[in-house]
C-alpha cells in the first residue's frame, strides 16, 4: 500500500481495495507492506512489516525501544515534519468532527523535542522497570527514556538498582515520578498491598532530591500527589503566555484550574479572579500557591465546573477553560452560551472534543480570534491547542 497521510491517534492511513487501512510507524508517500490485525467493514487495523520506499522525512529513531514501547509514535519522522503533520491533523479534526473550517493560519509553538517530560508512569514486573508495549499490556523494560528529563532518567536508574535488592516490595506494580529537576516526587500507583513506610525511607536515601510529600515546582507551585501539572518542562510558561495574551480587565474566571498554572497570572492581570477546581489535592495546592504569591484578589472555589457555572449569575469579562481530554461537554458549553462572557480561551488536549465544543460555541455567535498549536508532547501524536474566542453577537 501507499500511505496517504497521518491521522490522529498515531497511525498512517492507506487504502487497500477501497478499505481504509491504519498502520503505525509509516509516513505519507511511503510504500509499505503491512499485515492485518483487526478488521471490520471498511476498516483494517494493521501492523507495518516493512517500508519499501522510505519518505525523505524519515529519520533514524533516537530511542532503541521505539516501535515496541507504546510511549512514542513519531520518532521515525523529522521534528519539523511532525509539527506540520500535527497542524494538518488538527485542521482535519476540526473539519471532520466539528464541520468547522479552520483559521487560515494556525500558529505552532515548539521547544526542544527531547528530554522534556517532567512526569513518567513506570510499570514494574519481575525485577524490571519500564513502560507498556504498544497496543499491549506487556512490559517494555527500559534503561532510560530520551523524551524524559535528566532527573527522571536518573531516578529510573536508581529504581532499577533498587529492584535488584531484597528489600524491594515484590507486590509493587507501578509508580509515578514527577520532578522539577531539583526535587523528585515518587507516588505509588498500583500495589497488591500497602507499601510500608520503610520503603519510602529507603527511597529517600537512594533517590537524590526525593521529597516526602508535595513537590514545590520551581518554588512557584506546590504540587501534591494526584494533582495535575503540565508535563512539558520547557513550555509550561509559554503555554500560559499564549493562553492569556491580551487578557486584562475587571473580572476573570479559570475553570479546571488545577494547582493554578493559569490562575496566578490571571489574577495579576484582572482586578478580581476566581479559580474553579474540584479535586481536593489540587484545590488545596491552588489556595496555598495563591496565598504565597500574595494574590488576595484570587478566590478559590472547590466545585465542579458545572456546579459553579450553574450558580454564576453574571459572566466575567474573561473565561479560561483547560478541560480534561473529554472536553467541556454537554453541560458546560450551553451554560457558557447562556452566560456569554465576551472573551473565552480554551486550552484543549484533544482535537476531536475541541472540535465538538467549538462547533456549538461558533454556532451560538462566537468567532475564533486566534488558534495556536503548542507541541507539549513531541515524538507522540498528542497535541495541545489554545483557541481564543470572542463573542461576535
Amino acid at each position: 500500500m501507499t500511505v496517504e497521510k497521518l491521522v490522529y491517534g498515531g497511525d498512517a492511513l492507506a487504502r487497500l481495495d477501497g478499505r481504509v487501512t491504519l498502520a503505525p510507524f509509516a509516513l505519507p508517500g511511503e510504500r509499505i507492506r503491512a499485515a492485518a490485525e483487526r478488521e471490520k467493514p471498511g476498516l483494517i487495523h494493521a501492523r507495518t512489516l516493512a517500508v519499501l520506499d522510505p519518505a525523505p522525512q524519515r529519520v533514524a529513531p533516537r530511542c532503541p525501544y521505539f516501535g515496541r514501547c507504546g510511549g512514542c509514535h513519531y520518532q521515525h519522522a523529522g521534528y519539523e515534519f511532525q509539527l506540520e503533520a500535527k497542524r494538518a491533523i488538527l485542521a482535519e479534526e476540526l473539519r471532520r468532527v466539528g464541520k468547522i473550517e479552520p483559521p487560515e493560519e494556525i500558529a505552532v509553538v515548539a521547544a526542544d523535542p527531547w528530554g522534556y517530560r517532567n512526569r513518567a508512569q513506570l510499570h514494574i514486573e519481575k525485577g524490571r522497570v519500564g513502560y507498556r508495549e504498544a497496543r499491549s499490556h506487556k512490559l517494555c523494560a527500559i534503561d532510560s527514556c530520551p523524551i524524559a528529563s535528566p532527573k527522571i532518567n536518573q531516578t529510573i536508574g536508581a529504581l532499577a538498582g533498587m529492584l535488584r535488592d531484597s528489600r524491594w516490595p515484590r507486590f509493587l506494580r507501578s509508580v509515578e515520578i514527577f520532578t522539577d529537576e531539583r526535587q523528585v516526587q515518587l507516588s505509588v500507583l498500583e500495589t497488591e498491598r500497602p507499601v510500608a513506610r520503610r520503603f519510602f525511607d529507603w527511597c529517600a536515601e537512594t533517590i537524590p532530591g526525593l521529597v516526602a510529600g508535595a513537590l514545590d515546582y520551581q518554588d512557584r507551585f506546590r504540587v501534591s500527589r494526584n494533582a495535575f501539572f503540565q508535563v512539558n518542562r520547557y513550555l509550561a510558561d509559554k503555554l500560559v503566555e499564549i493562553a492569556l495574551e491580551g487578557a486584562g480587565g475587571e473580572t476573570a474566571l479559570d475553570v479546571y484550574a488545577g494547582v493554578g498554572l493559569f490562575s496566578l497570572d490571571l489574577a495579576r492581570r484582572f482586578r478580581q479572579a476566581a479559580a474553579v477546581e474540584s479535586g481536593a489535592a489540587a484545590a488545596g495546592d491552588l489556595a496555598f500557591n495563591a496565598e504565597r504569591a500574595g494574590l488576595a484578589n484570587l478566590r478559590v472555589e472547590r466545585r465542579t465546573a458545572e456546579a459553579y457555572l450553574d450558580a454564576l449569575e453574571r459572566a466575567p469579562d474573561f473565561v479560561l477553560l483547560d478541560p480534561p481530554r473529554a472536553g467541556l461537554g454537554k453541560a458546560v458549553v450551553p451554560r457558557l452560551i447562556d452566560l456569554r462572557p465576551p472573551a473565552v480561551t480554551i486550552v484543549a488536549c484533544d482535537p476531536a472534543t475541541l472540535a465538538r465544543d467549538l462547533a456549538a460555541l461558533l454556532g451560538a455567535g462566537y468567532r475564533i480570534e486566534k488558534m495556536t498549536l503548542v507541541d507539549l508532547f513531541p515524538q507522540t501524536y498528542h497535541l495541545e491547542t489554545v483557541v481564543r474566542l470572542r463573542d461576535a453577537v
